[in-house]
């Protein structure tokens, strides 16, 4: 049983949270900003930056691969501001009004948070040889196979055009395999 946590205004903590990420994910600016205020005025900085940088990943992701650096750089000048301690004017309330409506504002996409559901909850199911190409002259099987560099630069060093990918609907389905405990066999396998 977790401890029963309240904001300034006696909301539930946990749901202040909850209603803060779930307002990003929709895209509801106002909403966010008040939950995100709510939680500032509480004193729980250093918590909605944490969450605002795990949704920088889970919610937006490949959609905007460059907006967890960002979310950072804002958090980092947060920080600094925070350090002159001037209670009158708070500026570093700008870096965070600034994340939020970034995050608010950006495309989303679940597609890290999917694999990783997918990888971590069955990769002990999920058991696979290592490929030959990986077998080289930088390893013992490899060097016992007599390869060396002919071989490494012919197989080793080849570079993908066009990668192998998979849809963020397939991670979701892969993902609810792993919550469920059938790991999505025959999805990739």
């Amino acid at each position: 049983m977790r401890y029963k946590i309240e904001t300034e205004n006696g909301y539930d903590f946990y749901e202040c949270s909850s209603a803060l990420q779930k307002s990003i994910r929709r895209g509801s600016e106002d909403e966010a900003m008040f939950w995100a205020v709510e939680l500032f005025i509480s004193g729980f900085q250093e918590y909605i930056w944490k969450r605002l940088k795990i949704m920088s990943s889970e919610d937006i992701g490949l959609a905007v691969p460059s907006i967890s650096s960002e979310i950072q750089a804002l958090y980092e000048m947060h920080r600094e501001q925070a350090k002159k301690k001037d209670d009158k004017n708070q500026p570093q309330r700008l870096f965070l009004t600034h994340a939020v409506l970034m995050l608010c504002r950006a495309k989303k996409s679940r597609m890290v948070d999917w694999a990783l559901i997918f990888y971590f909850g069955c990769h002990k199911k999920r058991i696979r040889p290592i490929p030959d190409y990986a077998l080289d002259k930088h390893n013992e099987r490899g060097r016992k196979m007599g390869r060396g560099w002919k071989h490494f630069f012919s197989e080793g060093t080849q570079l993908a055009e066009n990668p192998e990918t998979i849809t963020e609907e397939e991670y979701k389905e892969h993902a609810k395999g792993a919550i469920d405990g059938t790991c999505g066999y025959g999805l990739f396998d």
